[in-house]
Parts: C-alpha cells; structure tokens; sequence
C-alpha cells in the first residue's frame, strides 16, 4: 500500500510538474513529501505549482536537488554572500550533506529570505543548495547551540527515522473511524503529570508527559502507564504542548523503555523543553533522587523532534491530522487541533493556555474550523479565583519596587525561569527607561538568562507589539544593558555586599532551592529589602511560609541549620500568571467558535475542575465531565 501511495503521488507530481524538471525521486519524510530534483529552480520559479500540489495529495511537499547538481561548499559559500546582503549579518554557513541543505545562521534571517523569498529562491538557483534559514539569537544561547549541533550531527540517523516514520504514517487505514476514546493518564482532578491517551480504531496518540515534581513517591509523580491497553510499541505519537516539566518532563521516559516514533510540537517547545529536562536531571543527581532515565533518552527525544509552526497541518497516523494554535501560556505553547478520520471527529486539547494578551505572547486562539470535543485546563477554575488585570499587577509591582528601591534596599523577586521572569524583564526595563523607576541594575541569576536567550531566538513567537518594537523599532528589551548575567559566587557576594540599591530576578520561584534562596538568606534581616512573589507558591515550600508571614525561617547553611529573622518586606502581586483565571476561562467557553458538544475538564484540583465544568454546563448548554485518572471516555 505504501508503494501505491507513493506512486500515485508521483504521477500526481509529473503530470503537473514542467516538462523540463528531471525529477530524481519522490519520497516520504516523516508527514512531507520530499520531491529530489535535477533542476529545483524551475519548481521554486513557479510557487503555485507546490501550493496545488499540496492541495492536491493534501500532503506537505518539500523541493530539494539530487547530489549530483550541487555546487561544492567552497563556491557556494561565496555564491551566499554574493546573493545575500550584508545587513543580514550571516554567523554561520554549514552543510548537511544527507537533507541537501546549507545551513544559515543570520542575526536577520529575513534578508536571508528575501522578499516574497527572492534571495533564498537565488541561492538554490545559483547552487542547488535548499537553504535553511537560521536566527541567530540576539543574547547566546548554550542550549540552542547544543540543539542544533546535536541535529547536524545525527542528521544521517535522522533521515532513516523521518523514512521509517513516513511509511507508519502513511500506512492503510485498515478499520472504519467509527468511534474515539480518551484515556486519563495523569492530571485530572489534579495539576501535574499531564497525561492523555488518544485512541482511534486505526492510530494511538499521547498528548503530553509530564511529571509531578511535588510527587512523593512513582505513583503520585507519574503518569499511570501501566495501564494495559498503553502499548509503546503500538504509539504512532506524542504531542506536546508546552516545555513545563508537568506536561513534558517524562519523555525521555519513553524513549529509555523503547519509543520509537515522534514528538510533535513547536520549535521553540523543544528549545526550552531541552533546557528544562537537563536541568530536571541535574537537581535529580544533586538531590540523590535518581529519574528512570538519563541524558541519553533526553538527546533521543530532540533527535526524533519535528517542530511545526501554529497553523500548519500535518499527518501524524492514517485517520488523524495535527494542528497546533497559539495557546498564550509560554513562548512556543500550543493548543492542539485533530483531524480524526477524515473530519469525522474534531477533538482540541487546550494545554495550559491565557485567555488574555500580555507583553510577551499573544491571547489564545478560541476560532477553529470545527471542533466535536475539547479537553480544557482549570488550574484556576474555582468560583473564587478572579486575579487583577495586567495593568493593575503592573502597577503594583512597581509601586512596590519603587518604594524599595528610594528606601535605599534591594528587591528579590523569586521567578520562574521560563515565561513570568521574561514578562517581569520587559515590565522593568520599559519603567527605568522611561524614567519611573531609578535606573539600576537588575540582576538576572539562574536559569532565567539562558530561557532568555532562547526567547529572543524566536521572536516569531512573542506579541505582535513586541514584535513590531525588535524588528520595526529595532529595539530589543531583552538586551537592554539595565540587565546584568549573574553567574557565579563571587558576582553574587559582591551585588549582596554592595551597599547600592538593585532589582534582582533569580530562580527558583517558590524558593525550593537555586539561588533565590541564598539571596533571601543574605536579604531578609534588613527591612530595607523586600522580596516580592509573582507567581504561585505552593503548600509546604519556603515562599508559602515566607508569604504567611513565618517571622523566623529555619534553613540550613554548610550542612548547618541557622534561625534566619524575616524582617524585609513581604509583597505578593498576582495577575501575571500565564494561566486564564476563572473569568477568562469562562469568557474563553462563550467565545469558542464553534462550541464543542462535550467538554472535559482536566488540570486543577478537584473541587475547581468540578466547580468550572458544572459553571460551563449552566452558562452554555455544553456537555461537560471531570474525568478522574485511569478513566476512559468515549467522545465518538
């Protein structure tokens, strides 16, 4: 059926194909058809035969020249920067022998493009070479470097899974799509280790796999895989919404235990996904809490990544096609829209996801073409859970800074690396260069810098007016020189002892360990300071008792418990979360086009989930459940 597939898809090719192009193979890559020719410039010359194309085999089609055309590296590297302003600023040309490809890596990777594609439509002309166009991130980023070195490298093994893949998913449909199960693996009535089982009679799909860092033991931080109907051999693949651990972090699980198929998800996803799970397998070893798995299986999950741009649709199995949506969460977050059985069933799991605009990401995206069901997040579900608007937090957190920062003191304000420490980073810089706040530094310490720099990697991906500010304005607020990269002991002695006034950003955010916790330490007996919380701090942590008003802390120093006095000022400002709060949420439901039949409710506690699905039910006649793990529903 393969071979029929293909060859049909092939006379579908040269019966619109030029004369002239000599076509060399047509092939499956992973969802695209990958189309070797002799002489690619004729197809890139006319873009309307592609576009018909791919309406026509409803498949992503992909030009690249036969070997035998390509011009050598030396030549073509000069031929790039002939073709190629020299306000694109190239950082980099390499080659990738195996995908045709040449590799440019450009501070302005739009020049690189040209308009309407022009300049890169020259360089395939002029060399054979498909360029592959790359931005180089503003602020150095380690862990993009990696990822991409590692890609480069195993581009060769890569081929042969994309190969392999595209046969499984372009296999027969063998069973009529009569029905569509859910399966409850992690994260119903609860938050963390989300987890959710797709089934058709034809394709079986996870959608996330995260971990409950919280979790005491395997069974309360996993998800429940055991369940018999969870084969890893029968998965055709696993989608991920975001990077956060609770919806990514086991992974590389399945890779360690034999996965062999794809995770699908966007490019900044990955980049941040990476970082995350290394660091996750770092505090494991420090803590002596070994994971089920190592840095190998995390390689292994980026090497079988394909990342995919909001809007584009793909075939992940025979009945089902994927499209991710902007989700407002995290940079890179994703809601994910399928296709089931040729439109029989339209099912779309939210994620996480902000029904609101911040500084950094645009809203969710509530318009799809059709949708039958829906799994929604209720983190913040519960009848009591309204926050302040943006505009409201904004000007309490500066209030607070400002009169921290005339007192003389510094202010600490514990983040998380990934999504609030870059909202909170644009949300000052805007204020001291405008003059309200003093001009001093703030310091960024932790993870933070390096999430950071894979932001500005991906400014595709943030708010249109952050946007418009990096590439119209030219003005990046992420490299302003008010922020300064804390990275080691002896800088962060010298910011602690220096008498001047200063903001400082450091992980971890609820003070469970990192360097916040040694900045509140040398902090918290001067009621100069202040130590302001911007997100969620959970039951039992540090930042929970620090927020409750504890006046002494006990912590351990060299192996040493010491009684720490809380004199500084404690400030708590919510409404930067990057999760709808009740009245987003239910705003969300009204706005929804069209409305879903059925809509199940997952991520937060019980009594929340309960609360916003028995609210949905009243306000808009939906159908609506709060499944508990290990329950199986049926949406077809």
């Amino acid at each position: 059926m393969m071979s029929n597939m293909i060859k049909q898809i092939t006379e579908k090719i040269t019966e619109r194909l030029p004369e002239k192009v000599k076509l060399a193979k047509v092939e499956f890559e992973g969802p695209e058809v990958v189309i070797y020719t002799k002489n690619p410039e004729i197809i890139k010359d006319n873009g309307n035969i592609i576009r018909e194309l791919a309406k026509d085999t409803r498949k992503r089609i992909i030009i690249r020249s036969d070997k035998s055309v390509l011009t050598p590296p030396t030549e073509t590297i000069e031929k790039i920067e002939e073709i190629v302003p020299s306000d694109a600023e190239i950082t980099d040309i390499s080659f990738d022998d195996v995908t045709c490809e040449v590799i440019i890596e450009s501070k302005k990777p739009g020049l690189v493009i040209g308009k309407y594609g022009t300049t890169s439509r020259e360089i395939v002309k002029q060399t054979g070479w498909a360029p592959k166009i790359l931005r180089t991130p503003p602020i150095n980023s380690e862990t993009i470097r990696k990822i991409r070195l590692t890609l480069r490298k195993n581009s060769k093994e890569r081929k042969e899974f994309l190969q392999k893949l595209g046969k499984r998913i372009h296999r027969e449909a063998l069973f009529d799509n009569d029905w569509v199960r859910l399966t409850s693996l992690g994260g119903f009535r609860e938050v963390g280790r989300s987890c959710l089982f797709l089934q058709t009679p034809n394709s079986k799909v996870l959608l996330d796999c995260g971990v409950n860092v919280a979790g005491v033991d395997d069974k309360t931080a996993f998800p429940f895989l055991n369940v018999p109907e969870f084969n890893l051999n029968d998965l055709d693949a696993v989608i991920l919404t975001h990077a956060h651990l609770d919806h990514s972090g086991f992974i590389p699980y399945l890779y360690h235990y034999g996965y062999e198929g794809p995770v699908y998800c966007t490019t900044p996803t990955r980049d941040v996904t990476t970082l995350l799970q290394q660091d996750h397998l770092d505090i494991s070893h420090r803590e002596d809490k070994p994971l089920p798995f190592n840095i190998k299986d995390v390689k292994e999950a980026l090497n079988k990544t394909i990342t995919l741009d909001y809007g584009e649709v793909t075939d992940i199995s025979p009945d089902i096609r994927l499209t991710l949506h902007n989700a407002g969460h995290i940079v890179g977050s994703a809601m994910a829209h399928l296709h089931i059985g040729d439109g029989k069933h339209n099912f779309v799991y939210t994620g996480d996801f902000k029904n609101e605009k911040s500084r950094l990401l645009e809203p969710s995206v509530s318009r799809f073409p059709r949708i039958e069901s829906m799994v929604m997040e209720s983190t913040y579900g519960g009848h009591e859970d309204v926050t302040p608007t943006r505009n409201t937090a904004e000007k309490e957190l500066i209030k607070s800074i400002y009169s921290t920062l005339n007192g003389g003191g510094k202010v600490l304000i514990p983040v998380f690396a990934v999504g609030r420490a870059q909202e909170i980073m644009i949300v000052l810089e805007e204020y001291i260069n405008h003059g309200i706040l003093k001009d001093v530094p703030v310091y960024i310490d932790g993870m933070i810098w390096e999430a950071t720099a894979i932001h500005t990697a991906h400014p595709e991906f943030l708010s249109k007016d952050l946007r418009d500010q990096i590439f119209h304005i030219g003005k990046n607020p992420f490299t302003s020189e008010v922020f300064k990269k804390v990275t080691n002991n002896e800088q962060r002695q010298k910011l602690i002892d220096s008498k001047e006034p200063c903001i400082i950003l450091s992980t971890s955010g609820m003070l469970t360990g990192g360097n916040s916790v040694e900045y509140f330490k040398n902090l918290c007996e001067d009621s100069n300071n202040s130590i302001i919380f911007v997100g969620y701090q959970s039951e039992g942590s540090l930042g929970r008792r620090i927020q409750k008003g504890f006046d002494e802390i006990p912590l351990e120093t060299n192996g040493v418990t010491e009684l720490y006095n809380v004199n500084l000022k404690v400030v708590t400002v919510d409404g930067f979360g990057g999760h709808s709060d009740r009245k987003q949420l239910m705003e969300y439901v009204r706005k929804l086009s069209p409305k879903p039949d059925k809509i199940l409710v997952c991520h937060g506690d019980a009594y929340k989930a309960l609360d916003l699905a028995s609210s949905i039910y009243r306000s808009y006649k939906i159908e609506t459940k709060t499944p508990m793990n290990l329950e199986t529903t049926r949406l077809q």
